[in-house]
């Protein structure tokens, strides 16, 4: 027996479109149909979660479209571009714990929704290739010939050279912590942010 979850995003659309195009500045030009695979990429994600966390989610967005009414006197999703910018780069490094967590885990849906999609990877010049680097038209003959005889060997799987298997250096291949940075860092992937 399947048991259908309720979808997070539709009642917090607007606000979740707002904190999607400040922190992907590119979703800007996202179609109607491209919208449509960010938020179902975002909804089936959140489907296998428990509906504690989907309520979360859905009560963050909510909260962080309300706050700015407090400094600004609008909704998040009526500021203009810089100063969503600025309000989301205070949450993201706040003293409150909860809503810096709920914020992190927040953009890492968004930035899963937006690079997820099949458009996405055409726009940045990824695509996945089951021999990895090798299979690359771009590949110089060297890479390809490093990459090639590790997957013909059976060295531990395509793309991974002579030295598949072989456990790597300490400090590389390192997963980054579960804790965001407790720097300020960039909302959003454009470097010339609107301040």
């Amino acid at each position: 027996m399947s048991t259908r979850t309720e979808p997070v995003l539709p009642p917090v659309d607007a606000p979740f479109r707002a904190i999607v195009k400040t922190m992907v500045p590119k979703a800007e030009e996202l179609s109607p149909e491209a919208w449509d695979e960010l938020e179902a990429i975002v909804e089936q994600a959140l489907a296998a979660r428990p509906p504690e966390l989907r309520r979360q989610i859905r009560l963050l967005i909510r909260v962080l479209d309300a706050l700015p009414l407090f400094r600004y006197g609008r909704r998040l999703r009526s500021l203009p571009r810089a100063k969503r910018q600025r309000f989301l780069e205070r949450i993201q490094s706040s003293r409150i714990y909860k809503l810096r967590q709920g914020f992190w885990g927040l953009r890492s849906l968004i930035y899963m929704g937006y690079y997820a999609r099949a458009e996405a990877s055409v726009e940045i010049g990824y695509g996945a290739r089951l021999r990895g680097w090798s299979d690359h038209p771009d590949a110089p003959e060297s890479a390809r010939a490093g990459t090639g005889a590790g997957a013909r060997a059976g060295a531990g799987g395509a793309g991974h050279g002579d030295h598949a298997g072989e456990p790597l250096p300490p400090g590389q291949g390192d997963l980054p912590g579960s804790e965001p940075p407790s720097g300020r860092g960039h909302v959003s992937g454009d470097d010339q942010g609107a301040s």
